[in-house]
């Protein structure tokens, strides 16, 4: 199975040339999507000569996801699996995350609840209500509708290189239950995030993304 890593990275200076020390163990194809950084995370992408696309504008998640989609596309790539470019998501699951495209699934996504217990915090309370939104609208419940670290099979990735409009994760992975793919949960452990600062780290942030993943699942994708 030819695969691509697609890594987003908006102002990952401290964090992306350990990642990909850590992805070079693997022998994986990789391909940083720089979000229009405003760091040096484009110098140090040309400096060590690491694979990657710069986008002109700041196109959010879902616009640098796509972006990495359609290279997938494009090269010949028949799946693909997003990590995030701060280094939480470990490279080491990555094998048993596709194992399960192997297997026959479209749609996989790495859980942190799975197996392990979700903590009741702020940020998992607007999981929690997500969760519930896409149980409203597909049957299914996810333990981690949020999690950024998903693989998608050929068929997915030729339909979400063409057309997506979706805000992040959570309301692909409802898009794709809706249509009748088979999505997995995997369990997997996440690190915190090395350096830098979280775009969830303010609540109004947190607040605007689940209101907006809210509506798109409940009203803008059907």
């Amino acid at each position: 199975m030819k695969t691509l890593v697609i890594v987003p990275a908006f102002n990952e200076e401290d964090n992306i040339s350990n990642l990909v020390s850590r992805l070079d163990l693997f022998s994986y194809d990789y391909l940083i999507v720089n979000d229009c950084s405003n760091d040096r995370t484009s110098i140090i992408l040309d400096e060590l000569n690491l694979n990657h696309i710069d986008l002109c504008n700041n196109m959010g998640l879902a616009g640098v996801t796509q972006a990495g989609f359609k290279y997938a596309h494009d090269y010949g790539y028949n799946a693909a699996i997003v990590i995030d470019g701060d280094g939480q998501h470990k490279p080491e699951y990555i094998d048993r995350i596709l194992e399960k495209l192997d297997e026959g699934y479209d749609y996989v996504v790495g859980s942190r609840f799975l197996e392990e217990k979700k903590p009741w915090s702020f940020r998992m309370l607007g999981s929690r209500i997500i969760q519930l939104c896409i149980k409203l609208k597909t049957g299914v419940t996810l333990t981690d509708p949020t999690s950024g670290m998903r693989a998608i099979g050929n068929e997915l990735i030729e339909e979400f290189a063409s057309s997506m409009n979706f805000v992040a994760e959570p309301d692909a992975v409802a898009y794709a239950l809706h249509r009748g793919f088979k999505v997995k949960e995997v369990q997997v452990e996440m690190e915190e995030r090395e350096a830098g600062t979280s775009f969830f780290k303010n609540p109004l942030n947190s607040i605007k993304f689940m209101i907006n993943i809210c509506v798109s699942i409940l009203f803008i994708q059907w």
